[in-house]
């Protein structure tokens, strides 16, 4: 912490400034976010989130589970605790208004679905090798999630980056508000997961990449049959398959 502020107290000042719609030194509103705003800056490469303030409902289920601040904060710390890449969070705090901000190290890496767009340029030589490592080392490490029993809520391609370090890809979730943990997970949360997984069009991705994720995901998964396996993945393909025709995406 002391590598980036000197304080803590540094941080509550550049909250309350942004709170306010001031910009402090350095950083920049980070545009599309419906729910919360959130900044950025570049040099300190820190995300800012602003929660606004609870409706009356949200204040019952914060009484019961924890604001919105406080799941993703310790969401993400409880991944972290077992050896799952996630935010850091660095400072958090209540606003004036009655929302809350959470301060987090930006994490290292792209999101996935751009590490296979880039790779889409060229079908063979280094890019193909490199795409296909990515599925499979995504695969393991998606399988390691779930059967550590962490099911997120949140778990597109969008939202999983992957940095190569050496000859591996590592990965880091970057949604965790909602991430939950349930051991053994249900078949119907690894659906929702493997069925968000899929939401990539064949252009991007292939029968033959989504298999070989797959194959690396199920080796991981031992307590699952072969038959629950494989209905798993034929579900989650035409789910998502079905989703993106009827969203215009394919």
């Amino acid at each position: 912490m002391s590598e980036i502020f000197q304080s803590t107290e540094e941080l509550h000042r550049c909250a309350r400034q942004l709170a306010a719609g001031e910009l402090p030194a350095g950083w920049d509103i980070v545009p599309g976010s419906s729910s919360a705003r959130v900044a950025f800056n570049t040099a300190l490469q820190v995300y800012y989130k602003e929660f606004p303030p609870r409706s009356p409902l949200a204040s019952i289920t914060a009484l019961l589970f924890g604001s919105r601040a406080t799941r993703l904060r310790r969401h993400s710390n409880a991944l972290l605790y077992a050896g799952i890449e996630a935010p850091e969070s660095l400072a958090w705090g209540r606003l004036a208004n009655g929302g809350e901000y959470l301060f987090t190290r930006a994490a290292a890496g792209r999101d996935v679905a751009s590490w296979l767009t880039d790779t889409l340029v060229e079908r063979c030589g280094e890019p193909l090798a490199l795409r296909r490592k990515l599925l499979q080392d995504l695969g393991v490490f998606i399988g390691r999630l779930h059967a550590t029993g962490f099911v997120p809520a949140d778990l597109q391609a969008e939202d999983v980056l992957a940095e190569l370090r050496e000859d591996r890809f590592q990965f880091t979730l970057i949604n965790n508000e909602h991430t939950i943990k349930m051991l053994p997970p249900s078949g119907r949360k690894l659906l929702m997961n493997l069925t968000q997984l899929n939401l990539l069009p064949p252009r991007v991705l292939s029968r033959t990449d989504r298999m070989r994720f797959f194959a690396s995901w199920r080796r991981q998964m031992r307590e699952l049959s072969a038959i629950e396996a494989k209905v798993l993945a034929a579900e989650a393909y035409h789910e998502a398959m079905r989703q993106m025709y009827e969203s215009g995406k394919l």
